[in-house]
């Protein structure tokens, strides 16, 4: 059963039909707040009328003839394979040029797209660089005004609007589109068949002021911008009349200029109403407070999780993971002293310059938190370094196969004597997420070719074969001055500002 939370126009006189796409189930659509929220936008336009559809959609309102475009979240690599079954799915041919005008208009938006769109541009018509919410609603209302016009002369319309790659343009370079965090995006649809049943969520932060070196959700949010205090207060309003369960979401949501009074708001509710629920996806290490933990334990949060990324200083530096060992234990005391029952910590392998003596120290972290807060359940969970473009670490190839492999090894041994608990990602998906990653605008045979084959790690193996050596972009370090496929992306800061920080990692 769904509640929706905005005010919904069921008496639109609009033709122009759009599918909004979520390439997995329902339950994880529903748990989506990017996904939802530009639903909600579109839902809202008089211009238009919009459906939702995932990758168990059965039945729909609309008929694929009545549709005039596609609109598809792509969050995570591996979400080509959804896209291309769902497509199928409905008779619409994978690739853009076999699209015939009876074909509705197929377009993207999203991280993996706005970070490196040059693998996917074949399959889309046009892409959404950046935050979607305005050129998206401009996007749609083209598609709706010139209805009746060739695809093409729509496409050349669209290409105008600043943040939008339309690759039959040849555009040169797209600046990503920023916008100003005017009002605290919610949940605006809650479903008891959601993955995160009925969860009203709210993003009170986007992007993250640390900007470690690999990371990617840093990066493509610059500026860091902060939802208003005024407007994260009506929004917990709004979320606690429907539900009982609410959650804050960013990237860096402790650094809100106000965030020890939007957890006192949140906590002075909880004494009026104990049965809600209060959640916090992670938590930064420099800045946890007693307030911050007992609103979360007086909201029924058990454990809360912190990102340390690695075990010692040295190489803490290197990704401006900048924290102390002295932080990361007075953090773990915090969080038990305050009532949660327990803390999981992120950390990677194959960072690089790594050494065997920064896997010890990790061990001996660990060994020592473990004797320091007896009893208080502490899990480690470990992925591997990949590199992301757009950040200062994009010109670094990963640590060969074998070698991260024996490095995780080395580490689940470790961590069985010590009695903790470490949860550990594939080395080989890791491997061919970087491969994605770092693609280029020559993938479209290969991902077609993996998808036809099932999309196991065999699959990809078989479909690079003949194509291409997928160490040259996995393992392959690139030099810092040459060609990227995502230089097409103008972010802020721009590659000069991340030249730069690469060279202060291995120049000194």
């Amino acid at each position: 059963m769904e509640k929706i939370l905005y005010k919904k126009n069921i008496e639109k006189k609009s033709n122009c039909n759009i599918w909004c796409a979520f390439p997995a189930c329902y339950s994880f659509a529903m748990s989506s707040l990017g996904y939802l929220w530009i639903f909600k936008s579109m839902d809202e336009d008089e211009n238009i009328n919009v459906e939702r559809i995932y990758s168990d959609t059965i039945n729909t309102k609309f008929s694929v003839t009545d549709i005039d475009a596609i609109c598809f979240s792509f969050s995570f690599d591996m979400d080509f394979i959804n896209i291309f079954k769902m497509l199928e799915k409905y008779n619409i041919p994978i690739l853009s040029k076999q699209r015939d005008e009876n074909c509705p208009i197929i377009f993207g938006g999203g991280p993996v797209l706005t970070a490196n769109p040059m693998p996917y541009k074949s399959f889309f018509d046009f892409i959404v660089i950046g935050d979607g919410e305005i050129i998206n609603t401009k996007a749609t209302q083209i598609i709706s005004e010139m209805k009746g016009h060739s695809k093409q002369q729509i496409l050349n319309k669209i290409s105008e609007i600043d943040g939008i790659f339309v690759p039959s343009a040849n555009q040169k370079k797209v600046k990503k589109n920023t916008i100003k965090i005017n009002e605290c995006v919610y949940t605006p649809i809650l479903s008891d068949e959601a993955f995160f049943k009925n969860m009203f969520i709210m993003e009170i932060s986007r992007g993250c002021a640390n900007c470690c070196n690999f990371c990617i959700a840093s990066y493509l949010n610059l500026p860091v911008r902060f939802a208003p205090f005024e407007n994260i207060i009506k929004t917990i309003d709004l979320g606690l009349e429907h539900t009982n369960k609410i959650a804050l979401l960013g990237a860096q949501v402790s650094i809100h200029p106000r965030f020890k009074q939007i957890c006192e708001y949140i906590y002075n509710k909880i004494k009026q109403r104990p049965e809600i629920e209060m959640s916090i996806s992670s938590l930064r290490v420099d800045a946890v407070d007693d307030i911050i933990i007992k609103t979360l334990a007086a909201g029924h949060q058990k454990h809360v999780t912190i990102a340390i990324e690695a075990g010692s200083e040295r190489l803490r530096k290197i990704i401006n993971k900048n924290i102390t060992e002295e932080q990361i234990f007075k953090t773990v005391e915090t969080i038990r002293k305050n009532g949660l029952k327990g803390v999981k910590i992120y950390a990677m392998i194959g960072i690089p310059t790594e050494t065997q003596h920064d896997l010890d120290e990790i061990i001996t972290l660990a060994k020592n938190l473990k004797k320091s807060n007896k009893g208080f359940d502490i899990s480690f969970a470990f992925s591997s370094f990949v590199p992301k473009p757009n950040t200062p670490l994009q010109w670094c190839g990963r640590i060969p196969t074998l070698e991260l492999e024996k490095k995780q090894q080395f580490l689940k041994k470790e961590f069985h004597k010590i009695g903790i608990k470490a949860s550990f990602s594939s080395i080989k998906w890791d491997y061919w997420q970087t491969v994605l990653s770092r693609g280029d605008e020559n993938f479209e045979d290969f991902l077609i070719d993996v998808y036809k084959n099932g999309a196991k790690l065999g699959a990809f193996k078989k479909a690079a074969k003949n194509r291409f050596n997928p160490d040259d972009y996995a393992i392959r370090t690139y030099t810092i001055d040459e060609d990227l496929p995502w230089d097409i992306i103008e972010l802020n800061p721009g590659k000069n500002i991340l030249k730069e920080r690469y060279k202060t990692i291995f120049e000194g």
